[in-house]
């Protein structure tokens, strides 16, 4: 609707991944490289995280279109299944039999294995979505490694989702599996630099006649907004352009872009727009937590022990080794509770 209005030829900002048309920002290309190295380099285990919409599947697509034909390769879009489903899947992508016996399904496994490795080729299990993986299946795949025995660093598996499969990768359970990672890595979002030239690499390859059509203003609020999520990028451009065509506006400045950002807000989201948490940030909030419930329960002990001793033995006690401001909170905590004055 808008493509001849601002010059193009196709709409720039679509949101299905496209392999063909690739911004690598440095984190991107890093990711990437670190990818092909875990199957070049045979080093097993390999554990990619990111927020939601930071490019994880265009990334897996990349690798994919890179592969040779030595590499054999199961990749594994939605991974809630169960256990037969899993190797049933398995089986049917890697052209192994597969009837219900689990047993006899290694066996074929561990055969193909060893012919991968006398014909010098590779076989890549990755899961993406990983994070949605019942423990059970993820101590299967663990397994499907010992396998890959004596020297033959055949089978690579890539596990990649959202920040929480960390948290999912902490169970006691796996700790053999986290043993066994050789990399991970975290795929961060944009900056405000690479959002912008992120903008100018979608104009240029829709067939944008001049490169802008979005004001540096504009640019800066929807980094603001999207928090450098390329998702989210494409989702704010897309209604903006269509916006300015339906508003006859050839540019696109800062106001539209909040106009935008206005309808696309859904009620109740904290955010304007919906931003996957910040890596490490829950987890600090929950130290926190954890640390001002720890700092209660043993001024709450203090003040029980105080109860019992002499009158004053206490709190000279106290005196020498808590710094006075506490000293003073807890003799409120103490009076609030116990009554009295015990200094």
């Amino acid at each position: 609707m808008y493509k001849a209005y601002y010059g193009l030829t196709k709409k720039p900002f679509k949101l299905t991944p496209d392999s063909k048309v690739v911004f690598r920002s440095e984190a991107h290309q890093e990711a990437l490289a670190i990818l092909k190295y875990g199957v070049l380099g045979k080093k097993g285990f390999l554990v990619l995280t990111a927020n939601v919409g930071l490019g994880k599947t265009t990334l897996l697509e990349a690798l994919v279109d890179s592969l040779g034909t030595d590499v054999r390769l199961c990749l594994m879009n939605n991974p809630l299944l169960y256990r037969d489903e899993f190797f049933s899947y398995l089986a049917e992508k890697l052209d192994l039999p597969w009837d219900g016996n689990k047993a006899m399904f290694l066996i074929a496994f561990d055969e193909m294995l060893k012919v991968a490795y006398v014909a010098g080729d590779r076989v890549l299990l990755i899961v993406d979505e990983a994070h949605v993986l019942p423990i059970d299946l993820l101590e299967e795949i663990r397994l499907l490694s010992n396998l890959d025995v004596k020297g033959q660093d055949v089978l690579s598996i890539f596990l990649v989702g959202q920040p929480e499969l960390n948290d999912l990768m902490s169970n006691d359970r796996l700790l053999p599996l986290r043993q066994r990672i050789g990399i991970r890595f975290d795929l961060k979002p944009f900056g405000l630099n690479e959002t912008k030239q992120y903008i100018l690499f979608r104009l240029r390859h829709a067939g944008a006649r001049h490169l802008h059509i979005f004001t540096d203003e504009a640019i800066e609020q929807i980094y603001m907004v999207s928090k450098g999520t390329p998702r989210l990028i494409n989702i704010v451009c897309d209604h903006a352009l269509l916006t300015g065509f339906a508003e006859n506006k050839p540019v696109i400045n800062a106001e539209l872009i909040q106009e935008c950002v206005e309808d696309l807000h859904f009620p109740g989201e904290k955010n304007p727009l919906p931003v996957g948490q910040p890596m490490g940030e829950d987890r600090d909030y929950r130290r926190a937590v954890l640390i001002s419930i720890g700092i209660l329960l043993i001024s709450f002990s203090l003040l029980l022990v105080l109860e019992f001793l002499p009158h004053s033995s206490g709190w000279t006690l106290l005196e020498k080794v808590i710094p006075a401001p506490v000293q003073q909170w807890l003799q409120t905590i103490f009076e609030s509770y116990f009554g009295g004055n015990r200094g």
